[in-house]
């Protein structure tokens, strides 16, 4: 399964849509607190349609709190490492500022890719603590960035192409 995380997301329609092409492709959703709208708002279930309550959705307090269970998660991984490649999950940051495409990386089962939110992308002090984790959507220079639903259903979507689309027909 590919963790999709979004950092503080702000605006409900892109958390819904989203939320919609996770359910739909099995990925689980990742939400860092603060939002910047009701998780409950009917704006989210509107974007998400009737797909929003089967949508795998773990909520993080903070940053810190994500990234504690991201090493819960990997020690589980590194007990079962045994039953499987070997490979453990790392994290993903889909920024602007990468040097990598998002095409360049070989994705895993179990990968988890971060998007920051709409006005302000991933914290300058995360992206500056993982560079060699950074992932780029190539585009023009006119442009500052697509949107965020939009990047999150290109890049999951190359994961799953990677990973031969598991349990999608």
């Amino acid at each position: 399964m590919i963790n999709i995380v979004l950092h503080e997301p702000e605006i409900p329609y892109n958390t819904g849509n989203i939320g919609r092409t996770c359910e739909l492709t099995g990925a689980r959703l990742h939400l860092i607190r603060p939002f910047g709208f009701i998780l409950n708002d009917k704006m989210i279930r509107r974007a998400g349609m009737d797909y929003w309550e089967r949508v795998d959705v773990v909520e993080h307090d903070s940053t810190e709190d994500f990234y504690r269970y991201f090493e819960e998660q990997r020690k589980l991984a590194e007990s079962a490492a045994g039953e499987g490649d070997g490979r453990l999950p790392r994290i993903l940051y889909a920024t602007t500022k990468a040097a990598h495409r998002h095409t360049d990386v070989t994705y895993h089962d179990g990968d988890y890719i971060m998007f920051g939110k709409e006005s302000a992308g991933i914290p300058e002090e995360i992206l500056f603590k993982h560079p060699d984790d950074c992932i780029r959507i190539p585009m023009r220079d006119e442009g500052r960035s697509l949107n965020l639903s939009n990047s999150a259903a290109i890049i999951l979507y190359e994961a799953l192409r990677q990973i031969d689309y598991p349990d999608l027909r």
